[in-house]
């Protein structure tokens, strides 16, 4: 089933991982602690000090100035000074060591808050560099790991435990003892906005029993009493209208969709596609036409276009488009090609 999905910097950090993120603790630590050794070093090496007053308030010493507070173990002192510089730098080098060793300081002194401004900083300016994504990365961890824990302290027995459990146990592919977690968010309250829609989302992962679908269809529904304006629910009974050749209906629920969120790039495939099924051509080009310029790459989309504008006579527009679709076909199964064999080149020899 085509679908939305919400990417994280890692697998949320829940209450059911507490007893092994407690015993990463030290190694936590550790890790930072050589991160911002290695920019100390690296910062110790690369930049000198400033040699006059008059040159003292300048960005960029006052960068150095933090970072040579950094590393003689003063992130205190280092932090506003580091802060303050960040946004002022012109040399991206320094910039990107100086938003790097604010974020060390920060995370390994346990002030979430000034973590933040270099994050943002390190993710506009250096969005591709490896380095800056692999400090991201162990922070938006840390930092959510952190956040769980004072979930913990301050709501122990809050749905938002529940549902942190259960996306935990998403991750582990427990779908059912996810679904169980759901179930308790409901028993406590039946009207949050969401969690019907959750729970019909497990219901449907796998190899779903009839039986599963039609509670997940029921939950889906259940989530549009609720909440009339959720459009990944509107798109879901879309899905398995059409899955069940009930076009009309399918095609219903699509409209819904994209008429809550005109961005929704999978709803409009659905409904051309659903469209061209039902011979209802025209209707189906502007979707379609929508659809191709979200996600150009998609043979799909091409393809179910080009049968659009031959079936209202456009046979220029559906040469072209039958063109994409072999083009965008083959590029697909190149990087599939290319990924198989990186995969297979990371296996460890026999």
């Amino acid at each position: 089933m085509r679908g939305r999905s919400c990417s994280f910097p890692g697998p949320p950090v829940t209450a059911t991982s507490f007893d092994f993120i407690y015993n990463a603790d030290m190694r936590r630590m550790n890790r930072w602690g050589a991160l911002l050794f290695g920019l100390m070093f690296c910062a110790a090496g690369s930049f000198a000090q400033p040699s006059s007053q008059g040159a003292a308030a300048s960005p960029q010493n006052t960068a150095q100035k933090g970072m040579a507070l950094a590393q003689g173990g003063h992130c205190a002192e280092a932090l506003p000074l580091l802060k303050k510089s960040i946004r002022q730098l012109t040399d991206k080098e320094l910039q990107k060591r100086a938003g790097l060793t604010g974020l060390t300081c920060a995370m390994t002194h346990n002030l979430s808050s000034e973590a933040l401004p270099f994050l943002e900083v390190l993710m506009r300016e250096f969005p591709r560099d490896p380095e800056v994504l692999y400090a991201a990365t162990h922070a938006y961890n840390d930092l959510s790991f952190r956040t769980s824990q004072q979930l913990m302290r301050e709501a122990p027995f809050s749905y938002q435990i529940h549902e942190l459990n259960a996306e935990a146990l998403e991750v582990q592919g427990k779908w059912a003892e996810a679904a169980a977690e759901y179930h308790k968010i409901l028993d406590i309250n039946p009207m949050l906005p969401g969690i019907h829609a959750r729970l019909g989302r497990v219901l449907l992962t796998g190899q779903p029993t009839p039986e599963a679908v039609a509670q997940a269809k029921k939950c889906f529904e259940d989530e549009l009493a609720i909440d009339p304006n959720n459009a990944a629910a509107e798109y879901v009974l879309g899905e398995l209208a059409n899955q069940d050749g009930d076009l009309p209906t399918a095609i219903l629920h699509y409209k819904r969709a994209v008429r809550i969120d005109a961005g929704f790039g999978e709803a409009h495939l659905g409904l051309g596609t659903a469209l061209v099924a039902s011979k209802q051509f025209a209707e189906a080009i502007p979707s379609l036409e929508t659809y191709v310029k979200f996600a150009p790459d998609s043979p799909t989309g091409h393809y179910e276009l080009a049968l659009a504008y031959a079936g209202v006579g456009r046979k220029e527009e559906a040469n072209r488009e039958a063109a994409l679709q072999r083009e965008t076909a083959k590029n697909l199964e190149q990087i599939k090609r290319r990924v198989a064999e990186g995969l297979e080149q990371q296996k460890p020899p026999q």
